[in-house]
């Protein structure tokens, strides 16, 4: 019988392309050699074109998932994704704060990825929603991760540089988190792309070149998830970044079309390694 491998959760809607959304999430933690759990928040209706449809999980039901999975079989850190609605963040972080997840270094760490915008940059949540990220989640981030859209939204800065990038990270930070990751993907016309870590003193930069695709469809949901198994298998933050920056950029690298749209990025290079290092 194999040991018990380390465990991380995941917070977030499901996808039913199956290309973001705690599927892809799932995807990225078996690769990163962590067994991955879920608290459904969310069923989309969603193929390779976008989402069509949307069914909330009551955040009652959303709470019991974290209750029922921190308290039976553990978990080494933990990470949000789509949460949808005011009540739903409401109700993780009470159930977070309940369960010993949380920003502090004696708690399990929490990764919140701010999802608040659209692969187009579209708000994808209310006001008072965005808010209570803000507000409630944020204040116990271990690490956000936000993009260069859900940035402006959240922190009313338009990253255009290095400087603003910076200017950024700071005003999130302010806001609550340990850590704040400001992720540049979305940076158009740059030939690098190249993501901000930033602890209220030092700064952190993980750089490498653009990788010439359009089949980026989960991408910032697979970047969290491998920092989230990373933290879960003991690593510091920065550590934890720098793996994830490591796998994301292949997952990148290996994307494939999938349906009309765009294609997912790839955690299949991580099982292809494995199986020829068999051979």
């Amino acid at each position: 019988m194999a040991e018990t491998p380390p465990r991380a959760l995941t917070i977030a809607g499901s996808d039913s392309g199956g290309a973001a959304g705690l599927e892809a999430d799932l995807r990225a933690m078996t690769a990163c050699g962590v067994h991955g759990c879920v608290a459904v928040t969310a069923v989309t209706v969603q193929n390779s074109l976008g989402v069509s449809g949307v069914h909330l999980v009551p955040a009652d039901t959303v709470a019991a998932q974290v209750r029922a999975v921190v308290t039976d079989i553990g978990v080494g850190a933990a990470k949000t994704g789509m949460l949808a609605s005011r009540e739903i963040i409401d109700a993780v972080a009470d159930v977070v704060d309940e369960v010993g997840i949380g920003r502090d270094a004696d708690l399990v760490p929490f990764v919140v990825d701010p999802v608040a915008a659209s692969m187009r940059g579209d708000p994808l949540l209310a006001d008072d929603a965005m808010e209570a990220i803000r507000t409630r989640l944020f204040p116990r981030a271990a690490l956000a991760t936000p993009n260069l859209d859900e940035v402006r939204l959240l922190a009313g800065v338009t990253v255009t540089d290095a400087a603003t990038a910076r200017e950024a990270a700071a005003a999130l930070h302010a806001m609550g988190p340990r850590y704040v990751l400001v992720k540049g993907g979305h940076l158009r016309g740059s030939p690098e792309v190249v993501d901000l870590l930033f602890d209220g003193e030092q700064t952190w930069e993980f750089s490498g070149p653009r990788i010439d695709t359009p089949h980026v469809h989960g991408a910032g949901d697979a970047l969290a998830s491998a920092t989230c198994a990373a933290l879960a298998r003991g690593a510091s933050m920065p550590d934890a970044v720098a793996s994830a920056e490591r796998y994301i950029r292949r997952a990148v690298a290996e994307s494939y079309p999938l349906g009309a749209g765009v294609g997912p990025v790839s955690p299949l290079w991580a099982v292809d390694d494995a199986l020829r290092a068999r051979e």
